[in-house]
């Protein structure tokens, strides 16, 4: 069976010329994660773009799947030059509008975040797990990468440096959930986290007032404190995912001594303590702009931090132009080690 999914124009005009590359990586993780191993082409039909695959047919389960790739807008059966349209069955958990809804500067986008999702997801050992999975932005700013993990039915966690953007993130989920009449618990707990207490906004919810009152519920908690902080908000689990979008600038946060670090510091100094909080078998996914962090330098991070990386050359082509000042790279990772969440 050949089929073909049309990709979305996107509004940035540059993010929109290597969108094909980006989104054929993610659908090859997705069909991977499935048992399927093809070749995925792009095709132009009138001023649209197309990924064109032939596999095996795909069940209703499977098509519902990968609708959920963060690109695709439209799916079809290819016959000769003949498309017959395949519904498009999202499975949302929360309302898609959840990451797209805060606008503000320096937002990465929801649809480049839910590709580092999807692809983390398809590329880990649990995919098709039954119970819901755990996602980790060490990074979050105002939580767009747990407002996508959300979405997509996980558990959240979200740890910020910045006060003011936490509290935002907090005051809009809150919000958005008294707004679409979603059952919610909202509290404040702490954490012990270095002798100090470390407080932290936590949300129990569900898709649905039958789920959450029988129990089946979700959990997003965020939290401002340093991102050395995160393996004390994995006492009892671990995350299945982690994704985070890495400082643009040069610098970013203090040191313990005062003195501002570089992002190859910073990089170093974070990787070991987020290895700690993530699954054997999960995955990270870290982007960032080449122009201040070499591609080179992050996987020689990731590898001295004990994490492995991919062996397909299609995960080593996923440069792309998002401004002029930044030349953003992905890279995925596993964890095929045991640590101590201590």
């Amino acid at each position: 069976m050949v089929y073909s999914f049309e990709l979305i124009k996107h509004a940035n005009i540059r993010y929109r010329d290597c969108l094909s590359v980006l989104s054929r990586c993610e659908l090859f993780a997705m069909l991977s994660s499935l048992g399927i191993s093809c070749e995925i082409r792009e095709e132009t039909m009138g001023a649209s773009r197309f990924l064109t695959f032939e596999c095996r047919p795909l069940s209703d389960g499977e098509l519902t799947f990968l609708s959920g790739h963060s690109s695709v807008v439209f799916m079809a059966e290819k016959h000769g030059d003949m498309l017959k349209p395949l519904p498009v069955l999202t499975d949302g958990y929360l309302p898609d509008d959840l990451p797209e809804v805060l606008k503000y500067k320096g937002k990465t986008s929801a649809s480049f975040t839910r590709m580092m999702i999807n692809t983390a997801v398809s590329l880990s050992a649990f995919h098709g797990q039954e119970q819901p999975l755990t996602f980790l932005d060490p990074l979050c700013g105002k939580a767009t990468g747990c407002f996508c993990a959300a979405v997509a039915g996980m558990n959240a966690v979200g740890l910020d440096i910045n006060k003011k953007e936490i509290g935002e993130a907090v005051s809009y989920f809150s919000r958005y959930l008294k707004f679409h009449k979603l059952k919610h618990t909202e509290r404040s707990v702490s954490v012990t986290a270095k002798g100090h207490s470390l407080p932290v906004s936590e949300f129990i919810f569900a898709d649905t007032k039958e789920h959450y009152q029988s129990g089946n519920t979700r959990q997003l908690r965020l939290a401002c404190s340093d991102t050395a902080d995160s393996p004390f908000l994995f006492r009892k689990s671990r995350a299945h995912i982690i994704a985070a979008d890495l400082p643009y600038g040069v610098q970013h946060a203090p040191r313990a001594n005062g003195k501002t670090d570089t992002l190859q510091g910073f990089l170093e100094r974070g990787l070991p303590v987020w290895k700690k909080c993530l699954e054997p078998g999960g995955v990270i996914a870290l982007s960032f702009n080449t122009f201040t962090l070499p591609s080179s330098s992050v996987r020689s991070a990731l590898e001295n931090a004990g994490f492995t990386l991919p062996d397909n050359d299609l995960f080593y082509s996923l440069k792309h132009e998002v401004e002029q000042a930044v030349m953003r790279d992905v890279i995925f990772a596993f964890n095929t080690q045991e640590e101590s969440v201590k």
